[in-house]
């Protein structure tokens, strides 16, 4: 069974930073492509950022390049979101997700990944 285990979030000031983990298990997942997404109050779950399992192409939502950096680690089965100069407006529970049939075309679509983990909740405030 596939798990994707989401951690690091928490409370900080503007400006500051939180590095989140996906940890995923129940298969292998060299032909996956792990995302990032984050789901605000009152608003649709949007795509942040997502990394090949089998190599270092990446891609960032507008609103999050420069600031954050995606990165994973083939031997711990776990993805990172570094996560610096956070805004108020980062605040959103992030979610990790997986898919194995992610094209260019619909990277950004939530509905395109098979797997998602329950979400870390990361807050922005002073």
């Amino acid at each position: 069974q596939v798990q994707l285990v989401e951690s690091g979030g928490g409370l900080v000031q503007p400006g500051g930073s939180l590095r989140l983990s996906c940890a995923a298990s129940g298969r292998t997942f060299n032909s996956y492509k792990i995302a990032w997404f984050r789901q605000a109050p009152g608003k649709e779950r949007e795509f942040v950022s997502n990394i090949a399992w089998n190599s270092q192409i990446t891609y960032y939502a507008d609103s999050v390049k420069g600031r954050f950096t995606i990165s994973r680690d083939s031997a711990k089965n776990t993805v990172h979101l570094q996560m610096n100069n956070l805004k108020p407006e980062d605040t959103a529970i992030y979610y990790c997700a997986a898919g194995s049939r992610i094209i260019t075309s619909n990277i950004r679509n939530s509905n395109a990944y098979d797997y998602w983990g329950q979400g870390t909740q990361v807050s922005v405030s002073s």
